[in-house]
């Protein structure tokens, strides 16, 4: 029977599925644009699309669109919210993606960076830098500081389990709940012995804004996020098996250990970058896989990128209502997605109940 050639399906239905990706991908991609322009075309001081789509034509091709707008709407259009509103949609991507990620790896529902402690060990690594090391490396010094505390945190994770013989996915979480706590309570005492004159930003930091955005540090959360991305897609079907338990996973050639090891790699470099330009963001990455697997499957092939395309969308309305609550003052995201997250935690308990 090992001999037998496997079925393929017909050219004209490999097609077809082409043909629905293709236009998934498209439509998705439209829903992210839209949600970029309006909300940079939202805010205090409101622009109207037109103003929106125009300014942004002419940053692209010079001269395309007649100005016909304030000189100030183009600054606080190009200068502040783009760049913004594409670290909004870099960061729900990235957080999206190892969320789904995460919890194909630990067969957990509840797994995402923030329960596993990813997000507090790569806080204690930014506020190391900001307080205490300084940018010793320039702008990479943030997020280096904090992917070193997010894979530290991971290391931490993997070894409390097994030290504790936490074999099972939620043992593992709790786990990765208890390492959370710790790391949260040095990167407090970190802030205590810090600057006091720093105090009031690096706290305000830790619950989540994008408020610092510039065009420059945009560079470093696509280069993180677009090859360990691809990696994490590429590992789909890796992923699929790891979803029916180990056992099964290494009868079907898969180096169990050495795979989920890899996978919280990524997901702690990934995580690390996203934290040290926007603060500890909870629950994107546990919400998005689970809206995605209902809208789409159970596949990894497509929970990941739609995990992706939901966390973006998601985080740029986040932060566009975090703007809008208490303008011209800018709100924590992380109040808002820390509010949606639990409302949706606890839609999910009476849902399987």
């Amino acid at each position: 029977m090992d001999g037998l050639p496997l079925p393929r399906r017909p050219a004209r239905a490999r097609g077809l599925a082409l043909s629905v990706r293709a236009g998934l991908a498209l439509a998705a991609g439209g829903v992210l644009l839209g949600a970029v322009l309006l909300s940079v075309s939202t805010g205090a001081v409101p622009v109207p699309l037109g103003t929106v789509w125009g300014v942004l034509l002419n940053r692209l091709w010079p001269g395309a669109v007649a100005v016909g707008w304030p000189p100030g709407h183009e600054a606080i259009v190009w200068q502040i919210r783009f760049p913004r509103a594409l670290l909004a949609a870099l960061v729900g991507a990235g957080l999206g993606l190892t969320g789904a990620a995460l919890q194909a790896v630990t067969r957990n529902p509840l797994a995402d960076p923030h329960l596993l402690g990813i997000s507090s060990g790569g806080a204690l690594g930014a506020i190391a830098a900001l307080l205490h090391t300084g940018l010793f490396l320039g702008l990479l010094t943030v997020p280096l500081m904090a992917f070193a505390g997010a894979l530290g945190a991971t290391a931490l994770v993997l070894g409390v389990a097994r030290a504790a013989r936490a074999t099972s996915a939620d043992r593992l979480v709790l786990a990765g709940v208890a390492v959370s706590f710790v790391l949260m309570a040095a990167a407090n005492l970190l802030i205590v012995l810090g600057d006091p004159r720093a105090t009031h930003t690096v706290v305000f930091w830790m619950l989540g804004g994008l408020g610092l955005a510039q065009w420059p540090h945009l560079l470093f959360p696509l280069a993180v996020l677009v090859p360990a991305g691809l990696w994490l897609l590429s590992r789909a079907p890796a992923l699929d098996a790891m979803g029916l338990g180990d056992e099964t996973a290494a009868s079907l050639g898969l180096p169990v250990a050495r795979f989920r090891l890899s996978v919280f790699v990524a997901g702690a470099l990934i995580t690390g970058v996203m934290v040290a330009f926007s603060g500890i963001i909870g629950f994107v990455g546990l919400m998005m896989p689970h809206l995605v697997r209902l809208a789409v499957g159970g596949g990894s092939a497509r929970v990941l990128p739609g995990s992706a395309f939901a966390g973006a969308a998601f985080l740029i309305a986040a932060d566009t209502a975090a703007r809008t609550a208490m303008a011209p003052e800018d709100m924590p995201i992380g109040i808002v997605t820390g509010l949606v997250g639990g409302l949706f935690v606890l839609w999910l308990m009476a849902r399987r109940d």
